[in-house]
């Protein structure tokens, strides 16, 4: 006889209400907010901007991992197992024969894929955890004005087959580089088990793109932003006047948001 308690194990995100569709997950999670809030805060630099971006990939990955990646049934002996024979831990855990690929989008990307790389090779069999690299820059016009994604490099290691394809970038904006990317995919052998963008702060427009090039992505955001919404948008629930949100200004930057993450985390400011 054993314990059964933890043959399955219940898991939900805490995410707000919302109408952009069921692969929309937009955490309810105040802890992640309030560091989320102190990054975006002006007067908040380095090295603590890179701490904060570190700690909420933290908390976001976790929380995707929990909701998204398969499980198996263990039974693990625990170092009590030389006084007793009960000394075993049955349960559902991660299961650890998972590929997985996470994308570093360069230059804000980088951190947050590394991040996610490194916390996947202690859950996951690391020879199945692959790292691949995109160079990606938005495009302007002479206004300042963005009007599309140039790449301008990439190493992708290999197929995609039957893996967890992520995409970690701090700004889900326009949804411009994150379409590129996702459209480059569809040239590499093999297709993905899933594929998940995770994002610290998404926007109205970004969701409405993202979610029309490619409607089997799933996306995780700990914040949404759409502070340039008419002011009768924000008694409601997001979604339910989609096409007149807007949390991107007219050189498409997010507000509330916290400023060109590229930038802040690189303190390069060209």
């Amino acid at each position: 006889m054993r314990d059964h308690v933890y043959d399955q194990v219940p898991f939900r995100t805490s995410e707000i209400t919302h109408k952009y569709g069921h692969n929309v997950h937009v955490l309810a999670d105040p802890l992640a907010l309030t560091q989320l809030a102190r990054l975006c805060a002006k007067g908040t630099y380095q090295p603590e901007i890179n701490r904060l971006v570190s700690e909420l990939y933290g908390i976001l990955v976790r929380a995707i991992i929990n909701a998204e990646f398969p499980r198996h049934p263990v039974a693990q002996p625990t170092r009590m197992i030389d006084a007793t024979p009960h000394g075993v831990f049955h349960g559902e855990v991660i299961d650890p024969q998972l590929r997985a690929v996470t994308v570093n989008i360069a230059r804000a990307g980088t951190l947050p894929s590394q991040i996610t790389y490194d916390l996947l090779n202690s859950v996951l069999d690391p020879r199945l955890v692959r790292q691949d690299h995109f160079v990606m820059a938005r495009e302007t016009n002479e206004a300042g004005k963005v009007i599309g994604s140039k790449i301008s490099g990439s190493k992708i290691g290999g197929d995609v087959d039957d893996s967890i394809l992520l995409f970690p970038d701090p700004m889900g904006a326009t949804g411009g580089s994150i379409v590129m990317a996702l459209d480059t995919y569809k040239a590499v052998p093999g297709k993905p088990r899933k594929v998940i963008c995770a994002h610290l702060i998404v926007t109205p427009e970004y969701l409405k793109r993202v979610t029309t090039a490619h409607p089997n992505a799933v996306i995780y955001a700990l914040r949404l932003d759409r502070g340039l919404s008419p002011e009768e948008v924000f008694d409601t629930v997001p979604g339910t006047h989609w096409d007149k949100e807007r949390g991107l200004d007219d050189k498409q930057y997010i507000v509330p948001g916290g400023g060109g993450f590229g930038e802040l985390m690189n303190n390069a400011y060209v």
